[in-house]
């Protein structure tokens, strides 16, 4: 029986992400998702004779945002150069990419692992690249259709050391990028819509040996637990042929997410092989230090910073602050709540709460909450100055201020008869028929169970509907209890 435990997986990744620009990388057609096939063309895109590319400024600027977020040095110089290699998608015959000369260099990206430890998953280089168009092979019985609006998409490429030790890891790994990229703006970190995208470098080794052993590399990955299942069953398929005394060939393969296992496509290129040289269509670029520093200035505050606000100013637990600032919408909308209350932990528990429930149900995102931070602190202050309770304020005044955005909260409680009882001349004839109701509670309770109060208080409650002000209830229940 296999001893998989003596082997150690290393695994180097390949992330690409699409930048979120308006246009292409060299010229000016639209990177919109969804369009009919090939009507974001152009004779730019489809590499006409004569055609020029002209560099995007702005696919510039986010990925120098992308490598200082993870701690890159950052190139002054830069050029492009020319990947030669001949793909259905491809239009040129050649893909634009950086090589010599990658944009963002080094770095790390830091996860936690399964014992809660922290650790840095060092980074090789962050470059620039061209996409390539999308082959469809399943729309027609006899032909591979060429969709080439994707074609000449930005795209950042980071490459990582061969750090990674687990699926586990990878997936930790693959949810800070994916989670960085999104807060900087930079990408929509979508993989099943192709915006982000995973090449996996896996081999095996004995544990001790410090010698790499011969990879594979696992192609467009498209989900972040698809990387995690591929690795898995790589390093078992890996570790199977070695124990078979069978040879590990360098390869390209697929994963088929539907049977767990992969397959080969090709025998893996070298750099060689690409034959590449510098792009003679495109001039060299150099970056200012105050083009950089300005680009620094941009960058919001991540969620390491923001959980340590959180916690620290803030006062909240460790689990809602990460929850809070898992989304850096999420976080934002939490802020623009806190600068109308100093109730903290109110904030956090209305948004983890009504407001996100609210989300889960339309199956949407906070971008799309209807209500605006100042009136959602209007709800919290009416229950903190016990107009209202928390019950009454969830499950009823919050539903019609969804519906009337504009309304004023204080003016709808008092349409709808919503204010919380806090005089206890309304509040008595209640308790007296919950005690009536209960009488051998109360008995109970007389002689000792003191328990039961709450059993009393809930009862109040609902004959109020949840207005009568629960202060007060316990105040007057325990007066008459005594009776």
């Amino acid at each position: 029986m296999t001893d998989y435990n003596k082997y150690e997986t290393i695994v180097g990744l390949e992330v690409h992400a699409q930048l979120q620009t308006a246009s292409k990388l060299f010229c000016g057609d639209s990177i919109a998702f969804g369009a009919a096939p090939n009507t974001h063309i152009s004779p730019v895109t489809l590499a006409h004779p004569g055609t020029l590319p002209v560099m995007n400024r702005k696919a510039i600027e986010l990925a120098v945002k992308m490598g200082l977020a993870c701690h890159c040095t950052i190139a002054k110089e830069n050029w492009f150069a020319r990947k030669n290699y001949f793909y259905p998608d491809l239009p040129k015959g050649y893909q634009v990419t950086q090589h010599t000369t990658p944009i963002c260099e080094a770095g790390y990206v830091e996860i936690s692992t399964a014992d809660g430890s922290s650790k840095k998953i060092r980074l090789n280089r962050i470059h620039m690249e061209e996409d390539a168009g999308k082959s469809i092979h399943d729309a027609d019985d006899d032909y591979t259709l060429v969709d080439y609006n994707r074609a000449g998409t930005p795209l950042i490429e980071m490459v990582t050391e061969p750090d990674i030790r687990s699926g586990d890891e990878a997936y930790a790994y693959l949810t800070v990028v994916r989670r960085l990229v999104r807060y900087l703006g930079i990408c929509d970190g979508n993989m099943e819509e192709g915006s982000m995208r995973c090449d996996a470098n896996i081999s095996v080794r004995i544990k001790g040996e410090t010698r790499l052993g011969t990879r594979v590399e696992i192609k467009n990955l498209n989900s972040i637990r698809n990387v995690k299942r591929a690795i898995e069953m790589e390093s078992k398929r890996l570790i199977d042929l070695l124990e078979a005394g069978e040879p590990i060939i360098q390869q390209t393969r697929s994963f088929d997410a539907n049977t767990g296992t992969s397959f080969a496509t090709r025998e893996k290129e070298d750099a060689d092989d690409y034959r590449y040289f510098p792009e003679p269509d495109l001039a060299p670029f150099s970056l200012s230090d105050s083009f950089i520093e300005k680009i620094r200035e941009s960058i919001p505050a991540l969620q390491e910073e923001r959980i340590k606000k959180y916690s620290g100013d803030y006062q909240l637990s460790a689990y809602d602050a990460g929850l809070l600032t898992e989304e850096r919408e999420l976080s934002d909308y939490f802020e623009a709540v806190i600068s109308h209350t100093g109730n903290y932990k109110a904030a956090a528990n209305w948004i983890l709460g009504p407001v996100k429930n609210w989300l889960n149900e339309n199956s949407t995102d906070i971008s799309s909450f209807p209500l605006a931070a100042p009136k959602l602190a209007s709800l919290i202050a009416m229950v903190e100055s016990g107009e209202l309770s928390f019950t009454v304020a969830a499950s009823r005044l919050f539903p019609l201020m969804l519906k009337d955005q504009q309304a004023d909260p204080a003016h709808l409680a008092r349409t709808h008869n919503l204010l919380q009882q806090s005089d206890g001349s309304a509040i008595g004839p209640i308790i007296d028929q919950v005690l009536l109701k209960f009488a051998d509670k109360v008995a109970e309770y007389k002689k000792g169970k003191k328990g039961l109060l709450a059993l009393f208080v809930g009862e109040v409650m609902k004959q109020s509907k949840g207005k009568a002000d629960p202060k007060i209830t316990n105040e007057l229940l325990l007066e008459k209890l005594k009776a």
